[in-house]
């Protein structure tokens, strides 16, 4: 029987998971977590055969929550079920350690398959993404502006680039508007931009918003 726990914020995305793999018969919801403190406390005190993460958690994000289980467990499969597509995080949460990364668009057929190859030590990888894991490869050397940003800088900058204010960016993450602040300094000096325009124009040449 696969194990499993759900850590996402939105009650009906956890009922929602449950009733879809209540049918399966080799697997099982043993608990669920709503932030990133919940998690990594029921992964200390249970064993889980993978762990079903959200990325966008209130207080610490899924990827420094996945971050810290791995720090923990360093064998624990972790899936990621994102609302965000994978073109803005899946290659960041496969580099620190994901086993695969779904979004919560994804066929509930998909989410089996990819918990069945978590359980079994594999990876769960879309063709989409594979494709993109071997350009990075070869463009390593080269890092874009974007790559050389922390994770939650990354995620920062997208949300400055999808319009949202300092103070927007601080209530929706749990954290004080002069943190978002120092954040955003951050970015647009690893960026090498002075306004949030600049950002927009970058993250839609290079697909990281629509």
């Amino acid at each position: 029987m696969i194990k499993i726990l759900v850590a996402d914020d939105h009650a009906v995305v956890r009922q929602g998971v449950k009733q879809i793999l209540a049918d399966v018969q080799d697997m099982t919801v043993k608990d669920e977590a709503q932030n990133g403190t919940e998690t990594l406390q029921k992964i200390a005190e249970q064993d889980f055969d993978v762990v079903l993460l959200d990325i966008s958690m209130p207080g610490r994000s899924g990827l420094e929550v996945l971050e810290d289980i791995k720090a923990q467990r360093p064998k624990q499969a972790v899936l990621i079920l994102s609302m965000h597509p994978e073109e803005q995080y899946a290659v960041r949460a496969l580099k620190a350690g994901a086993s695969g990364y779904l979004t919560k668009a994804s066929a509930p057929q998909e989410l089996i398959g990819a918990i069945r190859k978590a359980a079994g030590g594999g990876k769960y990888v879309t063709a989409l993404l594979a494709e993109k894991l071997a350009d990075q490869l070869e463009v390593d050397t080269e890092k874009l502006p974007h790559e050389r940003l922390s994770n939650r800088e990354h995620q920062v900058m997208l949300m400055l680039a999808g319009g949202k204010s300092v103070s927007d960016i601080a209530d929706e993450l749990n954290l004080s508007v002069k943190t978002i602040s120092t954040y955003r300094t951050r970015v647009m000096s690893k960026m090498g931009m002075k306004k949030n325009a600049e950002l927009t124009l970058y993250a839609v040449h290079n697909k990281l918003i629509h």
